[in-house]
């Protein structure tokens, strides 16, 4: 009796430690939500240089290079001294062109892809710190400018999966559920007569985790329907969203070119060839379970080799490249989003300059419209009314034009000017009772 005594009071002792690990492995946690600020500084970071390099006749493949190479910079140069802290790239940079629908992150040795003025360019890339992952995409059209605005069916998709991303902002908080996300998405992808990317998936995060158990589908298929389950967020939570919008039928196709990008599962499997054992060996050491490039690897052929012996045994998942038909155009707008006490916190993800883009259709529902032009931060008490950063103002209402939300700051009104004489006649008349 004894004996099992003891041992009900160490599972109990098991479980209350687990217990406060995974609370301390929170957003909870202050130091952890310092962990995801500082890998989202570098990411946001990087993203923008990204951006900076697509212009006319740049190689796709050399601004992937380029882009991984910042990110292991960025990430060396924080918590030198400890270390135990892993961090480093949480997903490899990516260059998907027009119709191509992500993942696309050529080796050295596959073809190479040029960028010209007019192209539709997706950017996705992230990195972490100590497991806690920061991830983001942006899409631009190469020339763009106020006075060559973009137009037609770039347009129409780019704006779209914007706005549904702004929606979905909105959308992801405590007490809502992930349906009312799907079916937003789909609604404002209509507006502009295109299709959300059938079977894309927002997940939650975790530490070491990219894809979590909770999970946001635009335009599910019919597996995805039937497992779709309804499911609360919560606080404290934190989310990779990720939204896709095609100006086709919005039905991916997996394409010819060399999957490049892969992830490790979580799954043990006795390897038969010695390449194989010594790649999967690298994989676990450098990556983890976080996305990576065979660009990554110093023998590039034998990283090839090793990882089909892998990939055959269910060991590492690929991340194909997937297209749409010739012609069409894909948008992709993703962000980190952390579930506080005080309202959702984005700390990925940029904004896009509306007058750039120029659409026959507009946002003329009325529940999308105040969706959009709603804060994200709670409201706060016994305060005087002041001026908001957040949600879309009044007078770009008839197009609704999204802002970048970054969070509720409070502005002081400014003094106006008969105040400010008053005040400085005041403290003259001070200062010369002072010298009295």
């Amino acid at each position: 009796m004894s004996s099992s005594r003891s041992a009900s009071i160490a599972s109990s002792s098991d479980e209350s430690t687990s217990s406060k690990t995974a609370q301390e492995e929170t957003i909870a946690n202050d130091l952890v939500v310092t962990k995801f600020k500082m890998a989202s500084e570098i990411t946001q970071r990087v993203l923008r240089e990204v951006i900076d390099r697509c212009i006319p006749g740049t190689s796709v493949r050399e601004t992937c290079i380029y882009g991984d190479k910042r990110l292991d910079e960025e990430t060396l140069r924080v918590f030198k001294k400890d270390k135990d802290v892993k961090k480093g790239i949480a997903f490899p940079t990516c260059l998907s062109v027009n119709n191509y629908i992500c993942h696309f992150s050529p080796l050295v040795s596959d073809p190479d892809m040029i960028l010209k003025d007019n192209d539709v360019v997706k950017i996705d890339l992230g990195c972490h710190i100590d497991g806690y992952i920061a991830v983001a995409a942006h899409t631009i059209v190469i020339g763009a400018t106020r006075e060559k605005k973009v137009t037609g069916r770039r347009a129409d998709c780019i704006l779209a999966a914007y706005y549904a991303a702004e929606a979905a902002l909105r959308l992801i908080k405590p007490g809502e559920n992930n349906i009312a996300v799907t079916e937003m998405i789909d609604r404002i992808a209509n507006v502009y007569h295109c299709k959300p990317v059938e079977g894309m998936i927002s997940s939650q995060m975790s530490r070491g985790i990219i894809d979590g158990e909770k999970k946001i589908y635009q335009n599910p298929s019919e597996m995805q329907r039937r497992d779709n389950e309804k499911e609360e967020f919560a606080l404290h939570e934190v989310y990779a969203v990720d939204i896709l919008v095609s100006s086709g039928e919005g039905k991916p196709r997996e394409t010819d070119i060399r999957t490049t990008v892969y992830k490790k599962k979580d799954f043990v499997y006795q390897l038969r060839m010695k390449s194989s054992r010594v790649f999967l060996s690298e994989v676990e050491k450098r990556f983890t379970l976080m996305p990576f490039t065979l660009r990554h690897f110093e023998d590039e052929k034998r990283a090839r080799m090793g990882v089909i012996e892998c990939a055959n045994h269910d060991l590492v998942e690929p991340y194909p490249v997937y297209q749409e038909k010739d012609g069409e155009f894909v948008a992709q707008f993703k962000f980190t989003l952390l579930l506080m006490p005080n309202g959702q916190m984005k700390i990925t993800g940029l904004p896009i300059d509306l007058d750039l883009y120029e659409s026959e259709y507009k946002i003329t529902d009325s529940d999308i419209k105040q969706l959009l032009t709603s804060s994200t931060q709670k409201k706060k008490k016994n305060k005087k009314k002041k001026k908001s950063t957040t949600g879309i103002g009044a007078s770009a209402l008839d197009n609704v034009e999204a802002v970048e939300d970054d969070g509720d700051e409070d502005f002081e009104d400014e003094p106006d000017e008969k105040t400010k004489k008053k005040t400085k006649a005041k403290q003259s008349k001070t200062n010369n009772n002072n010298n009295a």
